[in-house]
């Protein structure tokens, strides 16, 4: 059964710094495109990075040069580094899994499997 478990939320100011952790289970981690998406309260869920079997990596202009998505295959976890942090980047952050051929990897793909998600929260 495929489960993702993320972890490292929590609360910063502005110009913080979190490391978000999806640890991944029941499937071969490394042939996945995995991605990470956003909710807001009241707004509609948003694409932030994803990163294919191969390793390259797509983002959303918002986070540009902010954030960072990077995978651990040894450890079948997904990180998302993330810097200079904003409070318009508050939301519920999840983790999601994908089974597209990796030239379709970016996060309007088809994710199959997701975590439960983890919140961060940016005061100002």
């Amino acid at each position: 059964q495929v489960q993702l478990v993320e972890s490292g939320g929590g609360s910063v100011q502005a110009g913080g710094s979190l490391r978000l952790s999806c640890t991944a289970y029941g499937y071969t981690f490394s042939s996945a495109c995995m991605g990470w998406f956003r909710q807001a309260p009241g707004k509609e869920r948003e694409g932030v990075a994803a990163i294919s079997s191969g390793g390259i990596t797509t983002y959303a202009d918002s986070v540009k040069g902010r954030f960072t998505i990077s995978q651990d295959n040894a450890k079948n976890t997904l990180y998302l580094e993330m810097n200079s942090l904003k409070p318009e980047d508050t939301a519920m952050y999840y983790c999601a899994a994908s089974w597209v051929a990796s030239v379709y990897c970016y996060t309007g793909s088809v994710f199959r499997h997701w975590g439960q998600g983890t919140q961060v929260t940016v005061s100002s």
